[in-house]
């Protein structure tokens, strides 16, 4: 975003954020006057508390854990309550509405065109002769019974594999099978897991992958922009299709189309009693890992930036974004040819405060690259593959096959909606200023 590129709407909706930012900082000072210093210590005050006792409820375990407990509950409402004693609680929450329309006006200045995130659309060409879908009827609580999924899809002239039997099924080799018999497309109804191992064998092939939303959270399906409510309605795409070229992330080998975790999470889904009680699991396991008794100890390179024994990395087939509360949203993209990287380090209370800076905190790293290396002082660790946990030789390498899959979706979806970019106040600032005017490199030649 420069001032060449934006619009007469973006610009002032720029000098509208800074007006409204000014007006929040007025209420302050004017209804509050002094106090106004008073009321943002005491927020800032209560946010240090409540990340240090957050951090403590979840490495220690005991007394220490319940009181941590009641210390990160009891901070907000000591704010609220010191603010109503003080007749300061409306003047807080007008003030905040105020900042937060300034926050609504400044992404809308700053939001980008749709042809910036949307992924370009081909035609689904040729029309698939046999197509081959492999579906899950246990994935996502039942959907493809629930969907009538396999008989819609045979309608349509598709071949259907049901994965049932006690027995584990290989699902790589069903569908290297499906296309040596012929099968001229690939798509899968079930969890992510089970759509990268497929998506891998599609893209080896060249041929075009459907992918049908029957899974349990369906994240791949979500950053394609498909409908996660009707899964049936995925299966358009083989009759009314257009084409979508994604990138497939590649981890020692083996593809994954989402993302790929180490270190704290990882460790935890790895615990055998995980898939039984997975809250008392977390909270029995996370104590160890972030003292740093149990958990490989990890190093990570990329692009020249070592992050060293990092409690958890997070390497995404393409950056998530970061413009929601969390840190992590969606995908608008996925054809950037880059891998996202997340690492956390926080070995104490002072570094989980630290994370107050954001994006700038000391044990927070985000970067994107083409290729990391993640090494460990175990000869095995586990790693969250989709979801998925697997052990791991290491040195574990990431790198991204750029516009690997031929992806087929419906022409009618619901699409995606446009990510939230960060706020940036020095490029508001830029924005906001007078429109320059674009001067051609001819004219610059003839002044010469």
């Amino acid at each position: 975003m420069n001032g060449l590129t934006s619009t007469p709407a973006q610009r002032w909706l720029a000098r509208l954020s800074f007006v409204l930012a000014g007006l929040a900082i007025i209420i302050l000072l004017v209804f509050a006057g002094l106090k106004s210093l008073a009321m943002v210590a005491v927020g800032l005050a209560a946010a240090v508390v409540g990340l240090a006792a957050a951090y403590f409820f979840l490495s220690r375990r005991g007394i220490w854990r319940w009181l941590s407990l009641a210390v990160f509950v009891a901070a907000p409402i000591a704010v609220i309550v010191v603010y109503a004693f003080r007749d300061l609680l409306w003047i807080a929450v007008l003030s905040a509405a105020v900042w937060l329309l300034a926050s609504i006006t400044a992404r809308l200045a700053l939001a980008r065109s749709p042809a910036d995130w949307r992924m370009p659309e081909y035609p689904a060409q040729p029309p698939a002769r046999h197509p081959y879908l492999i579906m899950n009827p246990k994935s996502g609580g039942g959907k493809v019974e629930k969907f009538d999924l396999k008989h819609r899809a045979e309608d349509l002239g598709a071949e259907v594999f049901l994965i049932g039997g006690p027995e584990p099924v290989d699902v790589a080799k069903v569908a290297r099978a499906a296309v040596e018999a012929g099968a001229d497309l690939l798509g899968v109804a079930g969890g992510d897991g089970t759509q990268a191992l497929v998506a891998g064998i599609a893209a080896e092939h060249g041929l075009p992958f459907v992918v049908i939303s029957a899974g349990t959270r369906n994240h791949f399906a979500l950053d394609l922009g498909l409908d996660r409510e009707d899964p049936s309605a995925c299966l358009s795409a083989l009759s009314d299709g257009v084409e979508l070229r994604a990138d497939l992330g590649v981890i020692n080998g083996q593809t994954f189309v989402n993302n790929a975790s180490f270190g704290a999470y990882a460790e935890v889904v790895e615990t055998p009693a995980y898939r039984g009680d997975k809250l008392n699991t977390t909270l029995n396991t996370l104590p160890d890992l972030l003292q740093g008794h149990r958990g490989a100890r990890l190093h990570v390179q990329a692009d020249g930036m070592e992050i060293e024994a990092p409690q958890a990395l997070l390497v995404s087939n393409n950056p998530y974004g970061i413009g929601d509360i969390a840190g992590l949203g969606r995908r608008a993209r996925l054809d950037r040819g880059i891998l996202g990287v997340v690492g956390v380090t926080v070995a104490s209370a002072r570094q989980a405060v630290g994370l107050l800076r954001g994006r700038h905190a000391t044990g927070l790293s985000m970067l994107t690259t083409k290729q990391i290396e993640i090494s460990a002082d175990a000869p095995r660790i586990p790693v969250g593959v989709d979801g998925e946990s697997v052990l791991m030789s290491t040195p574990v390498m990431c790198t991204v096959s750029p516009r690997a899959l031929r992806v087929w979706v419906p022409r009618d979806r619901p699409g995606i909606p446009a990510p939230k970019p960060p706020v940036s106040w020095a490029r508001l600032r830029h924005l906001a200023g007078p429109a320059r005017r674009r001067t051609s490199s001819r004219h610059r030649i003839d002044r010469r």
